[in-house]
Order: C-alpha cells, then sequence, then structure tokens
C-alpha cells in the first residue's frame, strides 16, 4: 500500500498525513470508515505480535512502523496518535540504529515522526528538520521505495512546511521532488494528484489541462494495477481529491 508522508501545517503543528492533505475521518464517515480503521487496528495487532517474536528483526521493526503509521491515522484523539506513533519511532529508531542501510527504516522513522507532529502544536517544528533528513536518507538509498515514496515525501515537506527563517518550505524543492517522484514511478496515483495540487496551489494555470488528461487517462487503468482491500483507503482518498481538483482546475480555467 503507497503512503505518502504529507506535512500539512495547521496553524503551526505539522502532520504527516498517510494520503496527501488529508485526515482519514475527513475522507470517510461511517460504516466504511469503521471498516478501515478495523482492518488498520488488525494489521497493528499483527505486526506487533511478530515483533515481539523477533524483537531486533529489522523488517519486523520497518513494518510495525508501517502498521503504526496507517493505524495512528485513525486515532481518536491526541494522546492515541501519539502513543501509536512513540512505538513505531522506537521500532523505526531500533532498525536504523542495528542498520543504517535500511531505506524503509529511516521511510517509516519519518513517517511516524509526522504522525507525532500531528499531535503538537509549536513543538512540532522541531520535528521537521529530524523528518527532512531522514526522507533524504531513504532517497539516497532507494529512491524507488514505496513507488518513489521519499522524493514524494521530500516534495510534500517542502510544499506544506512554512518558509524560511520559520521552517524548510521551498517551492523550487518541493516542485523538484514532486516531478522526481513522477519521473520514478509515473503511474501512481498519488504522485500525479500531488503535482496537480501543488500547480492549482502556485495558481499556475499552462500546466493544469496536460495534468488533468493524463489522470484522466491514467485513473482507469491504475483501477485495475492497485486493486484489493490493501488499496481501499487510498483509493477513497484519491477520489475525493481527484474530484475537488477537477472543481478548482475549471473554476480556474473557466474563463478562458
Amino acid at each position: 500500500m503507497s503512503k505518502s508522508a504529507a506535512v500539512l501545517l495547521v496553524g503551526a503543528a505539522v502532520w504527516l498525513g498517510g494520503r496527501v492533505a488529508w485526515c482519514a475521518e475527513e475522507a470517510l464517515a461511517g460504516p466504511a470508515h469503521e471498516r478501515f480503521a478495523r482492518r488498520a487496528e488488525r494489521l497493528y495487532r499483527e505486526a506487533q505480535s511478530r515483533l515481539e517474536l523477533a524483537a531486533t528483526n529489522n523488517t519486523a521493526a520497518w513494518q510495525f512502523g508501517r502498521a503504526c503509521f496507517d493505524w495512528a491515522e485513525f486515532a481518536t484523539n491526541d494522546t492515541q496518535r501519539a502513543d501509536i506513533a512513540h512505538q513505531g519511532i522506537a521500532a523505526c529508531r531500533g532498525a536504523v540504529a542495528r542498520d543504517g542501510q535500511l531505506a524503509a527504516a529511516a521511510y517509516y522513522l519519518g513517517m511516524n515522526l509526522g504522525q507525532l507532529a500531528r499531535t503538537k502544536n509549536l513543538g512540532a517544528l522541531r520535528l521537521v528538520a529530524e523528518m527532512e533528513t531522514l526522507f533524504e536518507t531513504a532517497r539516497k538509498l532507494d529512491e524507488q521505495f514505496d513507488y518513489a515514496g521519499p522524493d514524494r515525501n521530500l516534495g510534500l515537506l517542502y510544499l506544506e512546511a512554512p518558509g524560511w527563517p520559520v521552517s524548510v518550505g521551498n517551492r523550487g524543492k518541493a516542485r523538484r521532488h514532486l516531478e522526481r517522484a513522477i519521473k520514478l514511478s509515473p503511474d501512481h496515483p498519488e504522485n500525479r494528484l500531488n503535482l496537480l495540487e501543488a500547480h492549482l496551489r502556485w495558481g499556475e494555470k499552462d500546466p493544469l489541462p496536460a495534468e488533468v488528461k493524463t489522470l484522466t487517462e491514467l485513473l482507469p487503468r491504475a483501477r485495475s494495477e492497485y486493486a484489493g482491500e490493501a488499496w481501499e483507503v487510498s483509493w477513497a482518498d484519491w477520489d475525493r481529491r481527484w474530484r475537488g481538483a477537477q472543481a478548482k482546475v475549471r473554476a480556474l480555467l473557466g474563463s478562458q
């Protein structure tokens, strides 16, 4: 299941969303949300059990970190989210300490730091520098991991964070990494949606028709490639965002 580390500043708080700029509780409601939450908790419990049986197994550690991130998306309060995130952070820090060449451990350490940041106010900004370093490390170790996840996360980090001197936000860096994610994994819907949403945020009209055309052709094909229970949450988010982006494009280009 692909995840992007979307860093959204709400006031002064930074959070790392599993799918760019969304909260599971905002994107879904009712039975679907409850079903997705139950699945995320079940996978968390299963990963926790595997790690308990092999506490120094690095694969079990980063997979537990991934499960922590996913379940934290469905946390009902900051205390629960922080507790889950701390567990993922501890597991991934252990894996990074044992094997500094493991891209997945650095990647999910950064993801869980983002979940922890969602529970903080000004203190969240102190986590951004470490997140940036971890995603850069993951990119150098395995740029293809999680469908170009390291570049995707860096692009979103630079897109959403405040700029200098407050934080690391930078439009040029955001563009470079978002475009790099598409170059590495061009058929992954998340990568395409992120760049389209960035163009809309920046008020860049010229690239919009081509991006919309690409996504219109891509999404039906992608439903076959990214199919099954593991992708249901992502599709719920991607469909919501695609509808919103199309509406914004129409509003922006309607007078042309």
